[in-house]
């Protein structure tokens, strides 16, 4: 089930990715007047913090989500935004000084050919950075949602996903043919004021926490719920994420 519009991905993912992408930022040096391309940009999260720091025309944007794309034009009416795949990018070689993908890479068809184009449109020597939560290891922003299903239900958890295993995304970049690549984390941490704060978005779920809901009856939704509430306290509390990072250059 994915996302079905740029509110529903702000309620429920946008308050962790909001918060990291001016730390992902910092990982890539562009030179003055570089170009940029953000890939899988979603509603604009990580492209707004570039816009702010490089101007919009220079900035460019793209994701396959008509919803997100029509969400990042309004949001950033300077900015570059097309719709389209990671897998088949509509630039020409050496195109951009910096190509970044903030929690995308997980969410391609098919991510050896993403971050192979990622690294096409890119001028020799560019820096390329990506970001994915650290779901498998039990770090990631939904971790306490899956965490209790574990408890009840063993088998449907269902959140590990590519490159998103420690080191998995610096083998990726070195097998697209980067260079100097080098991987790292990222933490955000989140305060929640109550229980039901960090519940709500759950009411709406989309995402592999919607597919899994799909499937649930109304009692054992709200077991979960009750369960979840029990691991967190009813608040205040913080939820803290970190996310596995990669970057590398470009090379010909």
């Amino acid at each position: 089930m994915a996302f079905g519009d740029a509110d529903a991905y702000a309620r429920f993912m946008g308050r962790f990715s909001e918060p990291l992408a001016p730390a992902f930022a910092d990982l890539v040096d562009v030179p003055p007047g570089g170009r940029v391309l953000d890939v899988g940009c979603g509603p604009g999260v990580l492209t707004a913090v570039l816009a702010e720091r490089y101007g919009a025309d220079r900035v460019d944007a793209i994701d396959p989500a008509a919803g997100f794309v029509e969400a990042a034009r309004a949001r950033l009416p300077g900015v570059d935004v097309r719709e389209g795949s990671a897998e088949e990018l509509p630039w020409r070689d050496d195109s951009y000084d910096a190509v970044l993908a903030q929690l995308v890479v997980h969410f391609m068809r098919d991510p050896a050919r993403g971050l192979r184009e990622m690294h096409r449109v890119a001028k020799p020597g560019a820096p390329l950075a990506a970001s994915v939560w650290d779901h498998p290891g039990g770090r990631g922003p939904l971790t306490p949602f899956w965490a209790a299903v574990q408890d009840l239900d063993p088998g449907g958890v269902a959140e590990a996903s590519a490159g998103s295993h420690e080191g998995e995304l610096v083998r990726m970049f070195e097998e697209a043919g980067l260079t100097d690549v080098r991987g790292g984390e990222l933490s955000v941490t989140v305060p929640m004021a109550s229980f039901d704060e960090w519940w709500a978005p759950y009411r709406e779920p989309a995402g592999s926490v919607g597919d899994y809901l799909a499937t649930r009856t109304p009692a054992q939704v709200d077991a979960l719920r009750d369960r979840c509430r029990e691991r967190l306290g009813d608040g205040p509390f913080e939820v803290t994420a970190w996310a596995w990072v990669a970057t590398g250059a470009a090379t010909r």
